[in-house]
């Protein structure tokens, strides 16, 4: 390989990553700005989350004496997760164009013969799923005294309860 067909190569990756910056930085902006809305109840109950999942707003429709107070904490909480399961899986679709640019780019082990491909190393390990579950509940209790636990148990919806009540 001679050095001018290496210093295209290398002039290409560092444009392709770039670019790839340039991309994530548009694409975080357009995460950041994501919020999405859940009403449960027959629309008594509405939240909406941002980005991040954190409650950003809560509305009560004027029937919401409707409800008893347990109810009410269910349905906020209820209406949280939704929101933010919504805003999550969203924020997913928003980045997906980040795995995809990153696969096509060549590795640096196709350029240098020889070289490891690290790619394989360089992976973010899967983030285990978050409980939803409320404090002292039996699913968070197992979770923490069981440390190895992948966190996979499936989510409780709507684990509100009236131990504040």
């Amino acid at each position: 390989m001679s050095n001018e067909r290496a210093r295209n190569d290398l002039t290409d990756i560092l444009e392709g990553f770039a670019d790839q910056m340039r991309t994530i930085t548009q694409l975080q902006r357009e995460r950041a700005a994501l919020t999405a809305t859940a009403s449960v109840r027959q629309k008594r109950v509405t939240v909406t989350v941002n980005a991040e999942g954190t409650v950003i707003e809560t509305k009560f429709s004027s029937s919401i004496e409707d409800l008893d107070y347990v109810e009410i904490a269910k349905a906020v909480t209820e209406a949280a997760q939704q929101a933010a399961a919504e805003v999550a899986k969203r924020g997913r679709e928003v980045l997906a164009p980040v795995s995809q640019n990153r696969d096509r780019l060549p590795k640096l082990s196709d350029l240098v013969p020889g070289l490891p491909d690290l790619s394989r190393e360089l992976r973010v390990p899967e983030a285990p799923v978050v409980s939803t579950a409320p404090p002292k509940s039996p699913e968070r209790t197992a979770t923490q005294a069981n440390p190895e636990s992948d966190g996979s148990a499936a989510p409780r919806r709507g684990a509100a309860t009236d131990s504040g009540w």
